[in-house]
């Protein structure tokens, strides 16, 4: 089995048996019911689990069910003795975006407590939305997403232990030897091509075979762009059409998305004519959203967003597999006639979300364009991130006016690239690419999050 850390949050969310139901958000084929039925069969007596797309496909029973008491009734009909009580008994809603109507019984299925509940979806975002009445005081939605580098390194063979000792030199600002940079460096690029879809790292693992790898994400990335058919008539032409675009968008000096590259209709060109079409792709976990903010300010939330967007891939393994096919040579061997930017642009994407950041960009007219913004909570400030995947690494004149800026109050920049040494140089800290792994939302101990009584002293 691959590890992943998500399999921990299902774990403690069911054994903390909070007054919620946890659903599970995520685009197919990340490994979401495999994890579900893992942690629950580990933890339950009775686990019961019901794929509602199967359903919806099939015979529709779930279809019919309006009340908790239908619910009950249809569960013992196909469940029998395996239902017992709360505690001992785990109901697994698999795909429940397929009907609506059950996310809002998940309110009363909650309250009346006959068993412990668990969901997950695909398209839960689009879901919700689509849903009269969301039992928000009931449900708690998580994120999950493909494996992530560290993920991927452990899956490798990586022992836990050099992870470790590798944040302990970050943390030292001591740079690797030569021989850990570069097995480092090759598992990197080893992750570019094999991306974080379950189903293609444990056949590269099997195998060391990439064009078995290929194989199956050419019939994952099929599966995104036919789920996309399955939206609104009107609207999934134009969804696949964006899909298709962020590859080429991705190989464009500017990256962002060209609205008229969309739609060959002249009287649609404004960018929110597509907010539908974007948000389909973003909340079914398929692409990731980065927001151009021109005047940045902690935390980011607060900073003016423009119209202006960049979809990157949720997997750089899809990336790599629609750019190069199955050409290793481009990715391993750094061939001088490729550009990667794009791609390794792509992974630091998929990190940062993985880790819990919100995607920005830095787009001004007159001080240039900036890969990355996030919300630097150490030093309650904006963290710039510019990702280089050749040797001009140091060239980065947008990075050099945007942290002199007076009006940002910037307290530190990163630079990732393919260098070995880390040092800092005029505010600026340059780490080789494969530190992404080290980029966390969450860095505080929790030791140090605990706030002590305050006592009135006499």
């Amino acid at each position: 089995m691959l590890y992943r850390k998500f399999a921990s949050h299902i774990e403690d969310f069911l054994r903390q048996q909070p007054n919620k139901i946890l659903l599970v958000n995520g685009a197919r084929q990340i490994g979401k019911s495999y994890l579900i039925r893992y942690v629950g069969e580990k933890l339950f007596k009775n686990y019961i689990e019901i794929n509602l797309k199967s359903d919806q496909e099939g015979k529709q029973h779930f279809a019919k069910v309006t009340t908790t008491e239908d619910f009950y009734l249809l569960l013992g009909a196909m469940t029998g003795e395996k239902l017992g009580k709360k505690q001992d008994t785990l109901i697994f809603l698999d795909e429940i975006q397929c009907y609506p109507h059950l996310m809002t019984m998940l309110k009363f299925l909650n309250q009346e407590g006959r068993y412990t509940y668990i969901a997950s979806g695909s398209q839960l975002g689009i879901a919700l939305a689509q849903t009269a009445s969301v039992p928000l005081g009931s449900i708690s939605v998580e994120e999950m997403y493909p494996l992530d580098f560290e993920e991927f390194l452990l899956a490798m063979g990586c022992s836990p232990d050099t992870i470790d000792a590798i944040r302990q030199k970050l943390n030292e600002k001591e740079s690797l030897t030569e021989s850990l940079h570069e097995y480092l460096l090759q598992q990197f690029k080893l992750y570019l091509l094999v991306g974080g879809l379950p189903e293609a790292v444990k056949q590269f693992k099997a195998s060391r075979n990439i064009a078995q790898v290929r194989t199956i994400q050419k019939d994952i990335y099929n599966l995104y762009r036919v789920d996309a058919s399955q939206y609104d008539e009107e609207k999934k032409l134009v969804i696949r059409k964006v899909y298709d675009l962020i590859p080429s968008n991705m190989e464009n000096k500017k990256k962002r998305i060209i609205v008229r590259n969309i739609d060959e209709d002249k009287g649609h060109k404004q960018f929110s004519d597509y907010s539908a079409e974007f948000e389909y792709l973003t909340n079914s976990g398929i692409a990731l959203s980065v927001q151009a903010i021109s005047n940045p300010k902690f935390p980011l939330l607060e900073s003016k967003s423009k119209n202006l967007i960049k979809l990157y891939m949720n997997d750089a393994g899809l990336l790599t597999y629609l750019l190069y096919d199955r050409n290793i040579h481009t990715v391993m061997d750094d061939e001088k006639s490729v550009n990667l930017g794009a791609v390794y642009e792509s992974v630091v994407a998929q990190e940062l979300h993985a880790h819990g950041f919100a995607l920005h960009y830095y787009d001004n007219k007159q001080r240039g364009e900036v890969d990355f913004l996030i919300d630097d909570y150490d030093h309650l400030s904006v963290l710039p991130i510019e990702v280089k995947s050749g040797k001009d690494y140091k060239v980065h004149s947008a990075l050099d006016n945007f942290i002199k800026t007076p009006d940002y109050h910037i307290n530190q920049a990163i630079v990732l690239s393919n260098n070995r040494t880390i040092y800092e140089e005029e505010g600026i800290t340059y780490l080789p690419i494969y530190y992404t792994l080290c980029l966390q939302r969450n860095s505080a101990s929790p030791e140090s999050l605990i706030i002590p009584e305050i006592r009135l002293e006499d």
